[in-house]
């Protein structure tokens, strides 16, 4: 049984194609793996700078608040 993913193309330029490839490679996978590993570091990198911020007024309020 032969299954397909979905797919789309995404025009970038032949240098950053090219590393593409070569990260590929060097991490043993395919090019569409190694765009897919991308976004997820890029997204943790986000998340990560988010939990880094220092909290707004309403978070300290929140986190400062009485339980009872």
């Amino acid at each position: 049984m032969l299954i397909c993913m979905q797919s789309t193309s995404v025009r970038i330029d032949t240098a950053t194609h090219d590393d593409l490839k070569r990260l590929a490679a060097e991490f043993d996978t395919t090019v569409g793996n190694a765009v897919a590993l991308a976004v997820r570091a890029l997204r943790q990198d986000h998340i990560g700078r988010q939990l880094h911020a220092p909290l707004v007024s309403d978070e300290n309020a929140w986190l400062d608040a009485e339980l009872g």
